[in-house]
């Protein structure tokens, strides 16, 4: 059963969101049935390549609050984040647009990297303060969630890595996402935002449920006689 996921990785409720998942997964019994696909979302594609603010004062001007609401604000996320075990320095947040990142995650998509590299960018930005929109560090964060450098250069300059970035934009659109994280169960179910594990884990029973009634697991008595393998032994 595919789970899809819209998820930016300048949102930091969506690192949450992705670990509150993780441990729902864990434990749910029939994880290895599940098929995660990563989906493309920007908040704000307005925000430049080059850095002109910080994260406080980008939230400061872009919601309209005063600078003590919004450091309140980043310290309770930053708590939230530690409950889960994660450690966010929005001092060294660099605020630019993320579009090129996600260029390089529909590349690890298709991959089979998604998830890994979706992790290596959220750390970049909430823990490590690294640009990514700058094209060394995504070539150097790529390689380290296990992608080729060749190809990774491709998709900072191929415009089909563009189209599935606003395709999946045009998805979120189309199927009432208004905000990320997004999770969308075997397009029947979704989770809204960082929901706790046993929220995720509660619909993930009830969708996994449904979804194999519809797909029951075909079993075939086998009687075994000689044969040769697809590692070509032959017995």
């Amino acid at each position: 059963m595919k789970i899809e996921i819209w998820s930016d990785v300048m949102c930091p409720f969506c690192y949450i969101g992705k670990r509150n998942f993780e441990t729902a997964l864990e434990q749910f019994s029939n994880k290895n049935g599940i098929e995660v696909e990563w989906k493309s979302f920007q908040l704000d594609p307005s925000l430049p390549e080059v850095q002109d603010s910080n994260y406080t004062d980008y939230l400061m001007v872009s919601k309209g609050l005063g600078r003590p609401q919004v450091e309140g604000m980043l310290n309770n996320v930053t708590q939230m984040a530690k409950g889960v075990g994660l450690e966010y320095d929005f001092d060294r947040a660099v605020m630019v647009n993320s579009f090129k990142a996600h260029r390089v995650l529909q590349l690890a998509k298709m991959r089979g990297l998604g998830d890994a590299a979706e992790e290596r960018l959220f750390r970049a930005f909430f823990t490590e303060g690294r640009n990514i929109a700058d094209d060394e560090t995504l070539l150097e964060l790529g390689k380290e969630a296990g992608l080729n450098e060749t190809e990774i250069r491709s998709s900072l300059s191929d415009e089909r890595y563009s189209d599935m970035v606003r395709q999946d934009i045009q998805e979120a659109r189309a199927i009432g996402v208004t905000g990320v994280p997004f999770f969308v169960f075997n397009r029947k179910y979704a989770v809204s935002g960082a929901q706790p594990p046993q929220a995720f884990l509660q619909t993930l029973e009830k969708a996994y449920a449904e979804w194999r009634e519809a797909n029951p697991e075909i079993k075939i008595e086998v009687t075994k006689g000689q044969s040769c393998s697809i590692d070509g032994v032959c017995d």
